[in-house]
């Protein structure tokens, strides 16, 4: 596919991905859904690509919807919006047995904060702001916002960013638990890519099944925590990865993981 809207690349095991419709604020239309999710299914299927980082291009990370390809008169409605775009790409990043890393550059809102915290670890620049814009303009939180950010953040704060559509910055998302770190907007973006890289060099196939551990925890009641966490390790156990990280411990060197 020829990418448009998206800047996409890949090195040393980590593919990046920039959103690039910085004119429009890295607002999503049909078109950068498409490319989006072709440049995730290629992270999925690449065995070489062992982490992935999104962001967007210029002063916004994603002001989430397009509204004028939601509001013209020939366009798409919004549940044909809502399948073709969000819903994909929400259970392709969850899908997904790699880390995602996103670096939040600035205004997130709407879809475009829930795609954020939607991905395992989040970093946003210092000058990053989040907002749960949907009530602004008389809708309800979609792209799993209604699902992850009570759980993040509890319900009290979820419903009174939810209802009031007020924004609130880096610094206050990291301190209530919705992102994992804020930091300087200099050079933000490469922290969040040293770690992506450092996630890179790591047991891949471990951090897959840490994921799923997690993306299933909500639902299972404790013993059915229990029992996932025991049928997990043992395929944890039987990889070629363990196999390397107890061999080097006994041989008092580093690992050299495969993501195997």
């Amino acid at each position: 596919m020829n990418y448009k809207n998206i800047l996409f690349q890949i090195s040393d095991s980590v593919a990046e991905i920039k959103l690039n419709r910085s004119e429009l604020l890295n607002s999503f239309n049909y078109e950068m859904a498409d490319e989006f999710l072709d440049a995730l299914n290629k992270c999925n299927e690449d065995i070489n690509v062992r982490a992935i980082v999104l962001t967007g291009v210029g002063r916004a990370f994603c002001a989430g919807q397009d509204l004028e390809e939601a509001t013209r008169e020939d366009g798409p409605s919004i549940d044909q919006i809502i399948e073709h775009t969000y819903n994909p790409i929400v259970e392709m990043i969850y899908g997904i047995k790699k880390p995602v890393i996103c670096y939040v550059n600035g205004v997130a809102a709407g879809a475009g904060a829930n795609l954020a915290i939607c991905c395992d670890v989040t970093f946003a620049g210092e000058s990053a702001k989040f907002i749960q814009s949907f009530v602004n303009i008389g809708l309800v939180p979609d792209s799993a916002g209604t699902y992850n950010l009570p759980r993040l953040i509890g319900k009290q704060k979820a419903a009174g960013l939810m209802f009031s559509g007020e924004k609130i910055s880096a610094s206050e998302a990291e301190e209530i638990g919705m992102i994992f770190k804020a930091v300087k907007d200099g050079n933000g973006y490469e922290i969040a890519l040293e770690f992506a890289k450092k996630l890179s060099k790591m047991p891949t196939k471990s951090i897959g099944l840490i994921k799923e551990l997690l993306n299933k925890s909500n639902g299972n009641s404790i013993k059915e925590q229990l029992d996932l966490e025991k049928k997990l390790q043992i395929t944890a156990a039987s990889s070629d990865d363990h196999k390397e990280g107890v061999k080097a411990f006994f041989e008092k060197r580093k690992p050299n993981y495969t993501g195997k």
